[in-house]
């Protein structure tokens, strides 16, 4: 055989090998099966961060959520009436990703049993917690705010 047949059967097969490899390697972390799983999570209302597995409020969450502040508007509990709201400036700093400020920490409330029952357990770490009159999604390991829920008070 001329080396240029050997040039070319050497060079097909160190592709061949090359791409094999890369494909196991994508097949063992998942690729191909990645934006089918998140888009099935977004489907049923799982709300899971697209970069971090964080969970976040669905869109359903969010309606029990508005149903049970309906259903219980006239006896709210401590942290979700509306004399329990936090000053403007306090609010601003209830930001998904942010970290919940050491000022703030002291306003964590439990969130009422009954509405915790309507949510979706919460990922490891964190809890629904209320705060100034939201509904926090809290990691009490780190103090990061995954997501809130502002309720419009009147």
């Amino acid at each position: 055989m001329s080396p240029k047949t050997w040039f070319r059967i050497g060079a097909s097969a160190i592709l061949s090998v090359a791409l094999s490899t890369t494909l196991a390697v994508a097949q063992e972390h998942g690729h191909g099966h990645e934006k089918h799983d998140r888009d099935d999570d977004d489907k049923h209302g799982r709300g899971h961060d697209k970069d971090h597995g964080r969970r976040s409020y669905s869109d359903h969450d969010r309606d029990e959520i508005r149903g049970w502040y309906h259903e219980n508007r006239d006896h709210l509990p401590p942290g979700l009436a509306k004399r329990d709201r936090l000053p403007p400036g306090l609010e601003r700093q209830l930001v998904v990703r942010g970290t919940l400020p050491p000022g703030l920490r002291k306003k964590i409330v439990r969130c009422p049993d009954d509405l915790e029952r309507r949510l979706p357990p919460p990922p490891p770490d964190c809890e629904h917690v209320v705060i100034g009159g939201h509904i926090v999604l809290l990691n009490r390991r780190t103090f990061l705010i995954v997501d809130v829920f502002h309720f419009e008070i009147n």
